[in-house]
């Protein structure tokens, strides 16, 4: 099978644009999370992304009718390819775009119901899943496949697996995959507070305790918090890359996609090693080969543990040389585009062979049992392959494997 590489990275996420500042502030376990909608009858925390200077990338007309869930996109997307060096002459038919998407256009559709009677005309186009992935095409001038995955929290990763298959099979010479979300509203916030699943923190206890409420494989966690943003990756066949002289972040050496077929919201663990297993067998390696694993870790009490056997279940003996953490502590948890944006740490961590602390996470769960990070900038210098994991309400499971080059 033809190898496929990491030729550019590109985000639009609650650490910034920037890949070093943002994985410098990763590594330092620094969070993005801070108290949103003081109105609210519960606390609610976010991770919001707070310098987007979207003049950048649109015209205040080109504004009209695009969510920022596709603001984010485009930008992100845009920044990828100019770190991946613009393609390198990709034709237009040739370059396809996957995007992940969970939920499409939230601040639209929020607008819409709030509007007291008047409905703006572009609210279905700018609240359409596929609106993000649609905007990306027109402003990279893609003419390939311009696919969208609404796959819950798997969903950037399931695009990311797709647009490889597609590298790989020759259907395209360049894929732009990753994911986007921006669902920071307040009724969005209260549905999921109304499922029980988010970080409970005092409100008088001040920024931060929310900057803190997200404890995965911690023994006092109650829930992850939600972030916004946008992360992609340049996908494209060893052959070319090497042809052209690009840069190599990693391979992507493997992925894996499984369901549990057993509830709707309810984690399997047997569902999660299936999806873990395929990556090994796609990338030959065993699991004591894989030194590092970004865990999906959304610090709910059951999601945690549950991971935390499908990873025992997969590593075996090999458990305790795993190094664990999720990344979703600092971050919050961007639901469609939390893949992506995991997937993008996960490779820059293998690119300089440095992993990222497990924040907040003072006592670990002993039903985990996992070797967490818990120092902040972490040197791996033997580090050869990481994996990043995305597990999804609707029982859909994702891992995707990277190797050095």
């Amino acid at each position: 099978m033809t190898p496929v590489q990491v030729t550019g990275l590109g985000a639009m996420v609650p650490h910034g644009s920037d890949l070093q500042t943002l994985f410098a502030a990763i590594m330092r376990g620094d969070s993005a999370i801070h108290p949103v909608f003081p109105e609210l009858a519960r606390p609610a925390a976010a991770a919001t992304v707070q310098d987007f200077d979207v003049a950048r990338w649109f015209t205040r007309l080109q504004l009209a009718g695009v969510d920022r869930v596709s603001q984010l996109a485009v930008a992100a997307a845009d920044l990828a390819l100019r770190d991946g060096g613009d393609g390198a002459g990709a034709a237009p038919e040739r370059m396809g775009i996957y995007v992940g998407c969970g939920m499409g256009g939230a601040a639209a559709l929020d607008a819409a119901y709030r509007g007291g009677g008047r409905v703006p005309p572009l609210t279905i186009p700018a609240f359409m899943p596929n609106a993000a992935a649609g905007h990306i095409a027109m402003r990279l001038q893609a003419q390939g496949p311009v696919l969208t995955y609404s796959v819950a929290c798997a969903s950037s990763a399931v695009a990311i697996a797709e647009a490889a298959k597609a590298v790989q099979r020759g259907e395209v010479d360049v894929a732009i995959a990753g994911g986007s979300e921006a669902l920071i509203v307040p009724g969005v916030v209260v549905a999921w507070q109304a499922m029980q699943t988010l970080a409970a923190f005092d409100a008088q206890a001040g920024a931060r305790a929310a900057a803190t409420c997200c404890r995965p494989f911690a023994l006092d966690r109650s829930g992850f918090v939600l972030g916004e943003g946008a992360a992609f990756m340049v996908l494209e066949s060893a052959p070319r890359a090497r042809a052209r002289g690009a840069r190599v972040y990693a391979n992507l050496a493997g992925w894996g996609l499984s369901n549990d077929a057993t509830h709707l919201t309810k984690p399997d663990a047997a569902g999660q090693a299936r999806a873990l297993t395929q990556a090994l067998r796609q990338a030959a390696l065993t699991p004591a080969e894989v030194g590092y694993c970004n865990a999906h870790g959304t610090a709910t009490p059951i999601g945690d543990v549950v991971e935390s056997q499908a990873l025992v279940r997969v590593w075996g003996d090999a458990i305790a040389e795993l190094r664990v953490s999720s990344t979703k502590a600092l971050h919050g948890h961007l639901l469609g585009a939390a893949g992506a944006l995991e997937a993008l740490i996960t490779v820059l961590a293998l690119h300089e062979r440095k992993l990222p602390p497990n924040a907040h996470c003072d006592a670990p769960d002993p039903a985990c049992g996992l070797n967490l990070v818990h120092e902040p900038d972490t040197a791996a210098p033997t580090l050869q392959a990481a994996v990043s994991s995305s597990f999804a309400f609707g029982g859909s499971n994702a891992a995707l494997l990277f190797t050095r080059c």
